[in-house]
C-alpha cells in the first residue's frame, strides 16, 4: 500500500531565542550564525529530495526554505505559525516567573492563555487541524513525499499527538535545521490518525 512521507524540519536559528525569549508571532530574520549553520548542515549532510514544501509564513521559516530547498517555492500556510504568546512575547521565563498564569500555562494547563495570546488548547487545535488537512491533501493528490518547515513548538506538539512511538513533546526536541521524518499509511491514518516516526533529518 502507498505511504506518504513528511519531513518536519525546524527553522534556522535567530538571535532572540538564544537569550531565552519567547518568540512566537514576532518576525525576526535568521541570524548570520543561523544562516551559516544551515548552509553547513546542507553541505555536510543530506536533506530529502522533495517536490513539495509547506512553510510557516514567518521569515525564519521562509528563509530556511530558500537555503535548504532553493529550487522550490514553498506553500506558505498561516496556521503553521508558532504559538501566539501575547503579552509574554519577547520576555524570558525568568522575567515571567512570578506570574501565576504563566506558571499554570507552563505546566500545561489548557485553560490558561497569555494575555491577548493563544491558549495551549487553541494552539494544539489550530496546528492539528492544519496538519490533518495537509496529510489528507497529499493523499488526494498522490504526492508521496514532502517537507514542512516550521517551529520547534509546532513540531514537538504534532509528534506528541500523532507520532509513534508515543512520547511527550519535550522528548521530541530538536536543534535548528533538524527534525524528524514520519510515514503515514492511509489505513492506519484513517483508523487512528497516527504516523510512524522513522528517522531524523538531515541524514
Amino acid at each position: 500500500m502507498k505511504s506518504y512521507v513528511i519531513h518536519l524540519i525546524r527553522h534556522g536559528a535567530i538571535d532572540e531565542t538564544l537569550t531565552g525569549k519567547y518568540i512566537g508571532t514576532t518576525d525576526p530574520e535568521l541570524s548570520d550564525k543561523g544562516r551559516l549553520a544551515l548552509k553547513k548542515l546542507k553541505h555536510d549532510m543530506e536533506y530529502p529530495d522533495v517536490k513539495v514544501v509547506f512553510s510557516s509564513p514567518l521569515k525564519r521559516c521562509t528563509e530556511t526554505c530558500k537555503i535548504l530547498f532553493p529550487n522550490i517555492n514553498p506553500l506558505v500556510i498561516a496556521n503553521l505559525s508558532e504559538c501566539n504568546f501575547g503579552e509574554w512575547e519577547g520576555r524570558t521565563a525568568d522575567e515571567l516567573k512570578d506570574d501565576e498564569d504563566f506558571q499554570k500555562w507552563l505546566a500545561g494547563d489548557n485553560c490558561v492563555k497569555p494575555p491577548r495570546g493563544e491558549s495551549n488548547s487553541d494552539f494544539v487545535r489550530r496546528i492539528c487541524l492544519m496538519f490533518e488537512s495537509i496529510a489528507e491533501g497529499l493523499m488526494k493528490t498522490g504526492n508521496t513525499e514532502s517537507a514542512i518547515i516550521t517551529h520547534g513548538g509546532v513540531i514537538m506538539t504534532l509528534l506528541s499527538v500523532y507520532g509513534l512511538p508515543q512520547a511527550k513533546p519535550f522528548e521530541w526536541a530538536m536543534d535548528n535545521g533538524c527534525g524528524y521524518s514520519i510515514r503515514i499509511t492511509p489505513m492506519l491514518w484513517q483508523r487512528g490518525k497516527v504516523a510512524e516516526v522513522f528517522q531524523k533529518v538531515p541524514f
